[in-house]
């Protein structure tokens, strides 16, 4: 071991030693808190083995990403130590811990199987991997200074500054706020009382949008206010909004690793806040109606929820019951050529009146939409401030709306698969990025993108397929999103042989080939080249998976032996070489005694047959002939399409 490996443990010892020292004595808190429970060992079993869906499955259940199991192991560590980029990735993205300056963030980057991880790693400062939510804090920090386009409903006046404020983010956050608002929506201008210092207050709504706690409480030169003054006047004014919390965050502002960690925690409380009143009146208050009524909805300004735009989804039509059955709906009414009687009103075809869906929300968190954010800073209609609330309406199911605005007034986004494309394109379509990332995310681990070769072969079958892959192809093309394209790419490649006979599949490498503009016959396909490098990727797999090398050198091992043994009969044969060998008479056989006959043996073994339907020696033989035969197949359907690549 080198000198420097051996500085380098022991430096961790001691990081490790005062760490749990200002633990115990209550100086910081436990990042990485001991897990016994049965998720989290499920959470870490998977990171070992790198199965990217059970992960993700973990991750939207709510398991602590950054807990550690007995062994003082986090999931992180483990997925970093056993080489799984795509695990550490997803975990990174998922909030959680690498910070250098800490014990278990030296001993994730110190582990790391490879350099690709490590510099991963590196990638994820504290603001990264700390804070998943810190794009929200941001946002509604940023809400102080905004002045277009124009979301603020009232002003806090104080001296000679006017404060354009929210009324739905303070309510949410102050107690104070929340009663004396909901029972005065109306209330547009709010002043502060004379004896309260303006920087204390400055200092309380900075708090209140998810702003740091300030470290230098000065008077500025002018205000006939002392930084004592001002000190006590931000202790009143948190007693009076009922923040208590503010003045432990200033107190900590001078501690670094005190004030981060408390910085965290603020901020998860202050999510959590907008969350709980984002639930309990933006999605309690939606309201459905009959799609052909929506436009009739009014909404008047002044509300107790302080909403300011109405956004509106509509339900698909669902088919009628004749359309169900597929059948002629005058033989479905009645089989009699000609009805006896007076033909029923309900004996018609049944059909589902649509409806909407309105959700009240508000524009300042809407402005985290590109989409929203021109549509409002605009001369269009929906920017246009009246009476009663515009209704914008959005083209996607109630469903994914929701799904799209609990991502931006929480950051929060859990949806299952079935629904995870429309999600994608909603995102697309209204300039949301980070969402549109998350459900690639989705698509790619739940969907069994990174499923190990035994998983893969489970699922090779064209009826066992529960993916429409054809379709996640397309709509990654459609939203040029490069991680679904390269998930298709590979999920194609691990079940080559359900897909490569299809004329699906042919009509794929076509449309692949004719999206490069100006294509000339030495160019090559995106979609080909990335499935040639998975399938080659696949069976390399295969073959390191099985022990091969090993295999190789006990093979080897083999050979020699049975070399020396062929050695030691040779020299058995030098020194016998010579010698009479006498033909002693044996033991009399009974008379009428058949010779003996060699013992018959049954081979039970089951060939083992490739594509093509030929018998290989072995699984390795069969492995190497199978490689080339779906290459074979792919230059075929190059040459059938007249396509050189």
């Amino acid at each position: 071991m080198s000198e420097r490996t051996v500085i380098r443990k022991d430096q961790l010892e001691i990081s490790l030693h005062n760490e749990k020292k200002l633990i115990k004595e209550g100086t910081i808190k436990d990042d990485n808190p001991l897990d016994l429970s049965e998720p989290f060992w499920q959470l870490c079993h998977a990171c070992r083995k790198g199965d990217l869906k059970i992960c993700q499955e973990k991750i939207t259940e709510g398991v602590n990403i950054n807990a550690r199991d007995p062994y003082d192991y986090t999931p992180l560590i483990l997925a970093s130590l056993c080489g799984h980029y795509e695990v550490v990735q997803l975990l990174l993205e998922s909030g959680a811990l690498c910070e250098r300056d800490t014990f278990q963030g030296e001993r994730c980057l110190y582990n790391a199987l490879n350099d690709r991880i490590r510099n991963l790693l590196l990638e994820y400062d504290y603001s990264k991997s700390t804070d998943p939510f810190q794009p929200l804090a941001a946002h509604i920090s940023s809400l102080v200074t905004r002045d277009h386009p124009k979301t603020s409903d009232i002003v806090v006046q104080a001296d000679d500054e006017s404060l354009y404020l929210h009324k739905f983010i303070l309510a949410a956050r102050s107690p104070y706020f929340k009663k004396k608002l909901v029972a005065a929506p109306g209330t547009s201008t709010w002043r502060l009382p004379s004896s309260i210092p303006p920087q204390a207050f400055a200092a309380a709504i900075k708090y209140l949008y998810f702003g740091e706690a300030p470290r230098d409480l000065r008077s500025g030169p002018g205000t006939g206010f002392t930084e004592s003054e001002v000190f006590a006047g931000v202790d009143k004014i948190a007693k009076h909004l009922e923040i208590q919390s503010l003045m432990d965050s200033i107190i900590d502002s001078g501690d670094r690793r005190l004030a981060r960690q408390r910085r965290t925690t603020e901020t998860a409380r202050g999510r959590y806040q907008l969350e709980e009143w984002f639930r309990e009146n933006v999605l309690g208050n939606k309201v459905v109606v009959e799609t052909s009524k929506a436009d009739d909805v009014k909404w008047d300004r002044d509300n107790a929820i302080f909403a300011d735009v109405l956004l509106r989804a509509d339900e698909l039509p669902e088919e009628t019951e004749d359309e169900v059955d597929g059948s002629n709906p005058a033989e479905n009414r009645n089989s009699d050529p000609l009805p006896i009687g007076p033909v029923s009103q309900e004996a018609g075809p049944k059909t589902r009146t649509t409806k909407s869906v309105l959700f009240p929300c508000h524009r300042a968190m809407l402005l985290r939409s590109e989409f929203f954010n021109a549509m409002f800073s605009s001369s269009f209609r929906e920017a246009h401030v009246k009476d009663h609330l515009n209704i914008v309406p959005v083209d996607c199911s109630p469903e994914v709306l929701e799904i799209v605005l609990t991502f931006l007034y929480t950051e929060k986004a859990d949806f299952p698969l079935e629904i995870a494309v429309d999600v994608l394109f909603a995102a697309d379509m209204l300039f949301i990025e980070r969402l549109k990332a998350k459900a690639a995310v989705v698509i790619s681990t739940l969907g069994s993108g990174g499923m190990s070769q035994a998983e893969a072969a489970r699922t090779r079958g064209e009826s066992e397929d529960d993916l429409d892959i054809y379709s996640i192809i397309h709509a990654a093309w459609l939203t040029r999103v490069q991680r679904l394209e390269e998930f298709a790419a590979r999920y194609l490649a691990y079940r080559l042989e359900a897909h490569i006979d299809t004329p699906e599949f042919a009509e794929l490498i076509q449309e692949s080939a004719s999206r490069i503009q100006g294509r000339q016959e030495t160019d090559s396909i995106e979609l080909l080249d990335d499935i040639r490098f998975y399938l080659g990727e696949r069976f390399r797999l295969r073959f390191d998976d099985a022990g091969l090398e090993e295999m190789m050198e006990e093979e080897a091992k083999q050979q020699n032996e049975e070399a020396n043994v062929r050695d030691t009969e040779k020299d058995l044969d030098k020194v016998t070489k010579g010698v009479e060998v006498l033909d002693l008479p044996g033991p009399e056989k009974p008379h009428g005694t058949q010779p003996e006959k060699p013992p018959v043996t049954h081979d039970h073994r089951v060939a083992i047959k490739t594509l093509d339907g030929q018998v290989a020696g072995d699984e390795f033989t069969k492995d190497a002939m199978n490689y080339q035969i779906l290459m074979e197949k792919l230059d075929a359907i190059l040459e059938n399409l007249n396509l050189d690549a």
